[in-house]
């Protein structure tokens, strides 16, 4: 029961729509981690398209 409590929260500490390269809340990342499996808003991930590196 403990176990299962511990992931739920983990869980929902993934899903927080915020972004790991700029660090803003934007409903895209929960989208693009699913899409994707990076936790990336729409405009660095279209950045990161144009410019790779």
């Amino acid at each position: 029961m403990i176990e299962d409590k511990d992931l739920k929260e983990k869980d929902l500490k993934e899903l927080d729509n915020i972004c790991d390269e700029c660090k803003e809340k934007d409903e895209s990342v929960s989208q693009n981690l699913i899409l994707t499996g990076f936790k990336i808003c729409k405009s660095c991930r279209v950045s990161k398209t144009i410019f790779p590196i």
